[in-house]
């Protein structure tokens, strides 16, 4: 008879009620067992270091000492097999860009539900990506459909390929603009053409999609 393995999480935030319950939650999902808690980056470098190794850690983005930021840097440089859910209060898609160029798998919000956070950890374990609808809308639509599938290869001209590493920075559109020698409505030009051609809404449907596609270096 087959044995379901448990699948590990790491809560880390500084917040000591909310990692808690978020642990005890985590601890309720059918397969899923809490491996350790802590409460900055630090931590977690400890446990990682003493080869204390989860499947998923819910990483806190705003944590003292050593930040989420910080931390998903290490954690992806030194255990890249850690797969990182980033969480936060804030949906401001600056943050969220940078979570995912620092090797986050996902993105949920603090308030979130119960049902949101499974929901999450499934998609980061078993699809390698999860955002929220909440922050997302329909950008992701797609994301998650079977890679192996044949996709027609989209066509990019080079500027618009330039200009997608520059929306994966913490530019506006006006200083890239200036980057790319062009006038602003160039440049919102280049961004509708993209929304249009992958199918996304929002400028962190092209970061992800920049991502997925390695088009750019984490």
């Amino acid at each position: 008879m087959t044995v379901n393995k448990n699948i590990q999480v790491a809560v880390a935030d500084d917040h000591n009620l909310l990692r808690n319950a978020l642990a005890r939650l985590i601890n309720s999902f059918e397969n899923y067992k809490v491996l350790f808690e802590a409460s900055n980056g630090l931590e977690v470098k400890e446990k990682l270091n003493k080869h204390i190794i989860p499947d998923i850690i819910l990483l806190d983005v705003n944590m003292p000492d050593i930040d989420g930021y910080e931390t998903a840097k290490w954690i992806y440089k030194n255990f890249p097999q850690v797969k990182i859910l980033a969480l936060s209060m804030f949906s401001d898609e600056n943050i969220i860009i940078r979570m995912l160029r620092l090797g986050a798998k996902g993105y949920i919000m603090k308030n979130a539900e119960p049902e949101e956070l499974k929901l999450a950890l499934d998609s980061v374990m078993h699809k390698d990506f999860y955002l929220s609808e909440l922050i997302s809308g329909k950008i992701i639509s797609g994301l998650h459909k079977d890679m192996d599938k044949p996709q027609e290869p989209i066509h990019l001209t080079e500027k618009e390929r330039e200009f997608l590493k520059w929306v994966c920075t913490e530019l506006t559109y006006k200083d890239i603009a200036g980057k790319m020698y062009v006038s602003p409505r160039t440049v919102d030009d280049y961004r509708n053409s993209l929304f249009e051609k992958l199918g996304v809404k929002t400028r962190v449907g092209l970061v992800i999609y920049a991502i997925k596609h390695n088009m750019v270096e984490i």
